[in-house]
């Protein structure tokens, strides 16, 4: 696990820098505080910060073919090494570690670019081949680990967050007005694109090329979710059982100690049962509660904990809202308002002074139906067969009755006039068009809900007709890798933490995306079939309780700490002149929502989160938290 950074220049270029090389690892440090390392030639300059949890004294990088001719990096882990390994030695491989670096390295050499579909694992990764001076990068399948790049014909930068690259005088600088739209509606900034126009991430499943300052990108992976599964019930159960157990087992392999997250929902419950089971010692589990009884869930994190013999650690914290923001504001590099990133960083913080790695519970949502906006998207599915007048009639219902019930009726009018897709989009968005609009002239318009995902070739998304399924398959293109890896990575990361997440194992994923929606949606709830297999592990409380998240006391914060705050952001004068907001409409919402006449909690964090990250990335070149 470690952080990656560097550049290639085209023929007939100045050779890359030392100095800007050390500057763009150095300011991802805390990505990797145990080793660095720095290959610098003619062409190319290849960088990494390491933290080492593999190989722990033979796995330093950047690491070389026996020729000298390849240099690779790479950030993540691959969990089928040991299975590559042994493949690549009957082959005639030699090895010189004991890491998964140098499997990757070999994997390429016998296999080109085919060898990054043969691994399973979370990666960013970079190969720079002076046989054909070509640089490579690779990204694992769903996005786990971030790779951003920009290119003009002089050279090519790329890095495990933006932040290494604005080391750079030739990282551009200027928002790109479609990421500040998505932003103002989602609260991350959607894949292939980055808040700065010219600078993309590579999507998930996707490998690049670069050659003289051309580059192509090629799709070795995407989720497919047409082809279903004959299995009955019970069969299904079995494999899904034994799919879940080899996932998280291929996911234990450390040199350092490790731990799990713990809330106390079905998901993490679940891998920290698995784990139990393959551990001679118990595991280390950890949680976090704040002062406030709702958005704790301290006691169902305890009560598995018991059950399980776990060695539980918990902590309830009382956040200082306004110097915490700032910090996350360092660590996202772009602007991100998923809220639920304060818990997720706090519970990082707290695991790592015990343990070096942990599992969690990410993905089980998408994959197994986990989130009540499927089922409410279905529920909108049945009223839209009664066509546009029980539209019309909904959004009149909702302008003659008070709120909230007013609201919410005239809300679900809107929204069944809507395309299919932005029917679903418009339960993922924290804001609506008409919030958005009156913050910034451009956002809020027709292609509101629009997603870069929906403009591809393939306009089924993989996913063929069902309305479950094309929620999940956008689910898996934008919401999981854009906001939830995201936060997991970097508030993981903030802390030299590394976090992986089982659910995301192959073999377990496709499985899970060819269960019919009888054996993923039933009785009212998600996750039916993960449900009846975790009933053998778990007791009855993370089986029944309904879904939480990993909430803060957000509406409260905007009317205690984060008030003052808020009101001298929006009237201040760097505020009004930064254009990304409209300060009148800020301070409107802030009104409304401290006098009690409106809940505007989401909308006022994404104009707070906005505003810090300008503060921090626009306003001087980021020189280190």
């Amino acid at each position: 696990m470690c952080g990656i950074a560097g550049m290639v220049v085209s023929a007939g270029q100045q050779p890359p820098s030392e100095s800007l090389g050390r500057r763009m690892i150095e300011v991802i440090r805390h990505r990797g505080p145990d080793d660095d390392g720095l290959h610098r030639d003619e062409r190319a300059m290849l960088g990494m910060r390491r933290l080492s949890i593999i190989d722990v004294a033979g796995g330093h990088q950047p690491l070389y073919a026996a020729d000298g001719q390849v240099c690779l990096v790479f950030n993540g882990e691959i969990y089928n090494f040991r299975d590559l390994r042994l493949e690549l030695e009957r082959e005639g491989h030699t090895f010189r570690t004991q890491g998964d670096g140098e499997v990757i390295l070999h994997c390429y050499l016998r296999h080109g670019a085919d060898a990054f579909a043969r691994l399973d694992g979370m990666f960013a990764i970079a190969i720079w081949d002076r046989r054909t001076d070509e640089l490579l990068l690779a990204r694992d399948r769903f996005g786990e680990k971030p790779l951003y790049y920009t290119n003009n014909p002089r050279r090519l930068l790329f890095g495990s967050e933006l932040k290494s690259l604005l080391q750079s005088t030739d990282c551009p600088r200027d928002v790109a007005p479609d990421a500040l739209r998505a932003f103002l509606t989602y609260g991350y900034v959607p894949s292939p694109g980055s808040i700065f126009a010219g600078v993309s991430k590579l999507p998930p499943g996707h490998w690049l090329r670069c050659r003289d300052g051309r580059i192509d990108i090629h799709r070795y992976w995407r989720p497919s979710l047409e082809k279903k599964t004959s299995l009955s019930e019970d069969e299904a159960t079995e494999e899904l059982a034994g799919l879940l157990d080899s996932a998280v087992s291929s996911r234990l392999v450390s040199d350092v100690p490790f731990g799990a997250f713990l809330s106390g929902g079905l998901d993490s419950s679940t891998v920290v049962a698995l784990m139990a089971r393959h551990l001679s010692q118990p595991v280390k589990t950890f949680t976090i509660g704040f002062k406030e009884e709702a958005f704790s869930e301290l006691d169902d994190a305890r009560q598995v904990a018991r059950h399980l013999g776990t060695e539980h650690h918990e902590l309830v914290v009382e956040p200082d809202a306004v110097s915490l923001l700032h910090e996350l504001a360092w660590h996202f590099d772009e602007p991100f308002a998923d809220s639920s990133a304060v818990p997720t960083f706090l519970v990082s913080q707290l695991a790592r002074r015990h343990v070096k790695m942990v599992l969690t519970g990410d993905g089980g949502d998408e994959l197994f139906g986990g989130y009540d906006r499927y089922l409410r998207l279905l529920t909108l599915d049945q009223l839209g067969l009664l066509g546009r007048p029980a539209a019309a009639a909904l959004r009149v219902a909702g302008a003659l009755l008070p709120d909230p019930l007013g609201g919410r009726l005239g809300r679900i009018g809107e929204r069944l006039q809507l395309p299919r897709e932005e029917r679903y989009l418009s339960g993922v968005a924290l804001m609506r068009a008409d919030t958005a609009r009156a913050l910034h002239p451009d956002a809020g318009g027709a292609r509101h809900y629009h997603l870069p995902c929906l403009d591809e070739a393939d306009a089924d998304l993989g996913a063929g007709r069902s309305s479950l399924d094309r929620a999940v398959a956008i689910d898996l293109q934008s919401y999981l890798p854009d906001d939830i890896l995201v936060k997991l990575d970097r508030m993981a990361m903030a802390n030299s933490l590394e976090g992986r997440s089982p659910f995301l194992h192959p073999q377990l994923a496709q499985f899970a995306l060819s269960l019919p929606e009888s054996f993923r949606l039933r009785h009212g709830r998600g996750k039916f079939l993960l449900r009846r297999v975790a009933e053998r592990w778990l007791p009855q409380r993370p089986l029944s309780k309904p879904k939480q998240g990993f909430a803060i006391p957000l509406a409260q914060w905007f009317r205690g700490p984060l008030r003052e705050m808020a009101h001298d952001t929006f009237t201040s004068r760097a505020f009004r002149e930064r254009g990304l907001c409209d300060p009148r409409a800020a301070c409107a919402l802030l009104v409304e929502h401290t006098s009690g006449r409106a809940d505007r909690r989401e909308a006022l964090w994404q104009v707070i989160c906005l505003e810090l990250w300008a503060q921090r990335f626009l306003d001087a070149t980021p020189q280190g938290a």
